[in-house]
């Protein structure tokens, strides 16, 4: 069984990915501001821990944790936590921008630097991106910091895997299309995605556990509808 680390766990896909890795009996480290959720689900071999990904004390916090009871030893990391964004680009201010960009990614490439250490080259790094950040895909007003961020976290998973490609782990990025979570009803009032929280999760946990068997640097384009 492996020893997995997902943020973005309060809701949404990532609270969906914690129900499934534990049912089939990983350990998991649940990572969200608000940890309430996971905690409330009593599960087996799962702790949450309440975490700001934007936080420094935080992501040390976590190393630490994985250090003193895993042994320092990491499977999976999935970076999920995500902040989106919809606002007209002239009225969207450079503060916006920063929050949007520390979370989707700034706070993704410090904990993964953080966390390195504890992965050998059978880990598995998962990115959890947009077909937002797709170049060439279709763009929608509204989302520049968020497609962009999206674009930049594509690019940056490319250079791990090449920079770490000799002694791992892997590092994929999964560009998921619309998908029906709170996020995506705060952001779009009344949108109806054509694939549920529940199914995404039930995908990139499997892809968590075997895709780097067989991709390493790759975007996935996970998506069967426009957005």
């Amino acid at each position: 069984m492996s020893k997995v680390v997902i943020t973005g766990t309060s809701r949404g896909i990532g609270f969906e990915m914690v129900k499934i890795l534990a049912e089939q009996g990983h350990e998991v480290l649940a990572l969200s501001r608000n940890a309430e959720p996971v905690k409330s689900l009593h599960l087996e071999k799962v702790h949450a821990i309440g975490f700001d990904i934007t936080s420094i004390s935080d992501i040390e916090r976590v190393q630490q944790w994985i250090a003193e009871n895993w042994n320092s030893k990491l499977n999976i990391l999935i970076n999920n936590a995500g902040s989106l964004l919809n606002k007209p680009f002239a009225e969207s201010t450079m503060q916006d921008f920063s929050e949007v960009y520390k979370v989707n990614v700034i706070g993704v490439a410090e904990l993964t630097r953080q966390l390195l250490p504890f992965m050998d080259n059978k880990g598995h790094v998962v990115n959890v991106s947009s077909m937002g950040g797709i170049q060439g895909s279709m763009k929608f007003p509204g989302l520049a910091a968020y497609s962009s961020s999206k674009g930049a976290l594509i690019t940056l998973t490319e250079l791990l895997a090449e920079e770490y490609k000799e002694n791992g782990p892997a590092f994929n990025v999964l560009a998921l299309g619309a998908v029906q979570t709170e996020m995506l009803e705060e952001a779009f009032p009344g949108y109806e995605a054509p694939v549920s929280a529940e199914k995404m999760a039930a995908y990139i946990s499997e892809f968590s556990q075997n895709g780097q068997q067989f991709y390493n640097g790759k975007i996935m384009q996970v998506s069967n509808s426009t957005p």
